[in-house]
């Protein structure tokens, strides 16, 4: 097993996509389970601190240690198992969610769960249960999770099939590979209805795999995965359009989203029925407007959305939405509409732009990324976004917005130029967290806590909520060696 201390060897796994740093005296790269299970029992021994690393493109600094070692999955990345029959994929945490994909719909078939960063370890999605843009019809990780094997803090092997282990109401017990029983009581707290990354996933009845998909890397480490597959559509209809009134924009958005919830209700596969509605304001087409050139000028906001299609009702569906952006005042004529695989290729590369864009402006000015993950019930969504759009610009910084707004799920990048405009930027970070809570919404919608949100996470709960949590933590890890500093600020350490 390969062991790197030479801190010139190991600087990778001492900062993520947030530009959040720490460090650590050691990476470890196992290559097997008895090797991850030998790690992590030396470590529960000395009580050192082991946090599980994948592949860097978290935005919360969970992968980024403070101190002990480092676990790094990545040559856990077999995968080991694809069946079309049963459509299900079996394998390791660091198959890359790209290549899992390319795999499969060579075989006919999808996984819906498509964060904007197809460079991650499939084990770091189900470890902050990630989401992406096809979240709208699809829901995050959680809904595709069928088996975990999960290594606990003190080295047992527990393996989860969903349906097989669920709570009794609220005691949930677990029963590891040497036959150690575990019983958790687990508490009762009231999570937000609305997409969700923050906390443990706890209730009455609950199965037990729903406790460690989401919990960011501070229950175990997850070394094998069952996913769930869907056959591949037959058509994807794609297009970015483009509003000059940002309200007119705001109006299609909630049409679209009214009649894809309309079509799902009654089963209909000739209605609009949205997989993707993805926003973007006018100061994100202007950030992007020297690499696409071809993004009208005067354009204040844009919408891309998707839809899957067949043979026989695509030509339908596509004049549906042509009706809906002409009723909402866009210009047919200026959209992006897909009618390649190259043309998708070209909208799935402005989409996914935004993101890497931000995050190179962040490391350029060497600052912390300062982007707003919140979403709320749809009825608040238009008073989330213009107090927030108003507070940074009162405050004279610069900003972007976008994101998944289908699920009223709003990304709000400040870009500071120093240090005080920074300061000022975590100010107005903290008030536009309090106003989603304020509407009974979240502060972390797809990212996870990790380390960065701590303090808004007990904004969120509250002190006892969180120590609730906390406590299931310390059953199944007694010595809190494993990913301290996520989800739990430093008071419960």
């Amino acid at each position: 097993m390969l062991i790197k201390k030479s801190q010139d060897e190991i600087q990778n796994f001492l900062t993520d996509a947030s530009n959040f740093k720490g460090s650590c005296e050691a990476v470890y790269f196992p290559e097997n389970v008895d090797e991850v299970i030998s790690i992590i029992k030396d470590a529960n021994k000395s009580k050192t601190k082991i946090t599980v690393a994948g592949n860097g493109t978290g935005l919360t600094g969970a992968r980024v240690p403070q101190t002990g070692i480092v676990i790094s999955t990545e040559k856990l990345n077999k995968v080991l198992e694809i069946n079309s029959e049963r459509k299900f994929a079996v394998l390791q945490p660091a198959v890359i969610l790209a290549d899992l994909q390319n795999k499969v719909k060579v075989k006919n078939l999808f996984y819906p769960p498509d964060p904007t960063e197809t460079n991650c370890f499939i084990g770091g999605t189900i470890a902050t249960n990630a989401s992406g843009a096809k979240t709208f019809k699809y829901g995050a990780t959680r809904n595709f999770v069928e088996e975990l094997n999960i290594i606990l803090p003190e080295g047992e092997l527990l393996k989860l099939k969903r349906g097989e282990c669920k709570a009794n109401h609220n005691i949930l017990e677990l029963i590891t590979e040497s036959n150690k029983v575990i019983t958790l009581s687990l508490p009762s707290y009231k999570m937000p209805q609305t997409k969700n990354a923050s906390g443990y996933f706890v209730k009455d009845g609950m199965d037990a795999i729903d406790l460690f998909i989401g919990s960011e890397g501070t229950l175990g480490i997850i070394t094998k995965a069952k996913l769930r597959l869907l056959p591949l559509p037959e058509k994807v209809i794609s297009c970015v359009v483009f509003f000059n009134d940002e309200t007119e924009a705001f109006n299609f958005l909630d049409s679209a989203r009214n009649l894809s919830f309309e079509a799902r209700n009654n089963n209909s596969t000739n209605e609009i029925d949205a997989l993707a509605l993805e926003f973007f304001d006018e100061y994100s087409l202007k950030f992007l407007s020297a690499d696409f050139q071809n993004i009208p000028k005067d354009a204040k906001a844009a919408i891309w959305f998707e839809q899957e299609a067949d043979f026989v009702n695509e030509e339908i569906l596509i004049n549906k939405w042509f009706e809906l952006i002409n009723k909402n005042g866009a210009d047919s004529e200026t959209a992006w509409f897909a009618f390649t695989e190259n043309d998708k290729s070209k909208i799935r590369e402005f989409r996914h732009a935004i993101s890497w864009k931000v995050n190179e402006y962040i490391v350029k000015n060497n600052l912390r990324k300062l982007g707003t993950d919140v979403a709320v019930p749809d009825k608040f969504f238009r008073q989330l976004f213009t107090s927030s759009k108003k507070l940074v610009q009162n405050a004279k910084i610069e900003f972007v917005v976008y994101g998944h707004f289908g699920n009223s799920h709003m990304h709000l990048n400040m870009l500071p130029k120093n240090q005080n405009e920074f300061e000022t930027g975590k100010s107005i970070y903290h008030e536009i967290c309090l106003e989603a809570i304020k509407y009974g919404g979240t502060i972390s919608a797809e990212h996870g806590v990790g380390k960065i949100k701590t303090d808004y996470l007990l904004e969120m709960y509250g002190r006892e909520t969180i120590s609730k949590m906390f406590a299931i933590k310390k059953v199944l890890d007694p010595n809190l060696i494993f990913g301290m500093g996520n989800i739990f600020e430093k008071f419960f350490i």
